[in-house]
């Protein structure tokens, strides 16, 4: 009796073991004797107890492999750069990813390593950053070409990062912040440029409506000084003494506004009691002198010059000889 017991066991244990389960995205190799027997898919599954076994199980979801590389550029940069190889196992081709290639991860790294090292020496360094999606590109259609016969698929390679040496990114940072100081300096020389220019315009826009306003000014001086010689004329005085009179009396506002100003450090020279009467006393003989030279000037008969003489004729109040016919 207890041997049957063991018996029925044994056959119990038997008969469970030929069924197995397959995950979803999975697929299970059943060898037979050690030969390749068939693929099992997900779900409840049955093989013959003790003549099959299950060789192995292959993962049929997108896996990702993270590859650094060490390289050099064209410009003798060493740079780490890290791909990232996105792949799958070709569900019709379960038996060449199981059988013909025993580690996957290490060829594909070794066709990333061999690419990648082909593409970055032909490029400086700015070129990698800028065509690094070329390169991704490269290493995908080398690796489709060569994992395609093992059941891999490549669906994607990504070189998601690139990391130069400290010094050589230092020096990069040093290069951008220069190029920014230079762009900012230009800016600001410009802006500079542009007040210079703006404050050269109001000012000569400034001296502009000055000068109008001085010839204003001037304008209406003359024409009241012309009104006050008017009016001394009316009274007997004559235009010389009129004149003398004028100025004596802007003399005297002239010291009138100096002595106004505390802050003023004009000297007006001469200033003695006696400057105004010698300054009308000289400017009245002064206006007499020249009176009495254009008369004579006007008496002087013209002098005239031999034909031959293409110089102009002239006045000379000394000469008072008779004129040459």
């Amino acid at each position: 009796m207890p041997f049957l017991i063991i018996l029925l066991f044994i056959g119990f244990v038997i008969l469970m073991s030929s069924f197995f389960t397959v995950k979803q995205q999975t697929a299970v190799v059943i060898e037979r004797f050690g030969k390749f027997e068939s693929i099992r898919n997900s779900g409840l599954q049955l093989k013959i107890p003790i003549i099959d076994r299950v060789a192995g199980r292959v993962n049929l979801r997108i896996q990702q492999l993270d590859v650094i590389i060490e390289t050099q550029t064209k410009d003798n940069v060493f740079v780490k750069m890290k791909v990232s190889v996105q792949f799958k196992v070709i569900q019709e081709k379960v038996y060449e990813a199981f059988y013909k290639l025993e580690y996957p991860h290490d060829q594909i790294t070794a066709y990333v390593f061999d690419v990648v090292r082909a593409e970055v020496p032909k490029l400086i360094l700015d070129d990698v950053f800028v065509r690094k999606d070329d390169i991704a590109v490269a290493v995908k259609r080398e690796l489709n070409e060569a994992m395609i016969a093992y059941g891999y698929d490549i669906i994607n390679t990504l070189v998601t990062d690139i990391d130069p040496d400290a010094q050589v990114k230092n020096a990069m940072n040093r290069i951008n912040a220069a190029e920014r100081e230079k762009t900012a300096a230009m800016y600001e020389s410009e802006a500079q440029r542009i007040r210079i220019v703006a404050k050269a315009k109001a000012e000569a826009e400034s001296k502009k409506l000055q000068g109008q306003g001085i010839a204003d000014q001037r304008r209406e001086i003359a024409r009241g000084l012309v009104e006050s010689v008017e009016v001394l004329n009316n009274v007997g005085i004559n235009s010389q003494e009129a004149s003398a009179l004028i100025v004596v009396t802007q003399h005297y506002d002239t010291l009138q506004a100096v002595g106004a100003d505390t802050n003023s450090n004009l000297i007006l020279l001469p200033n003695s009691p006696q400057a105004a009467t010698d300054m009308l006393n000289n400017m009245v003989a002064s206006f007499a002198a020249s009176n009495q030279i254009g008369e004579q000037m006007k008496k002087q008969p013209k002098r005239n010059k031999d034909f031959e003489d293409k110089t102009s004729l002239d006045y000379n109040p000394r000469d008072t000889t008779n004129p040459t016919e």
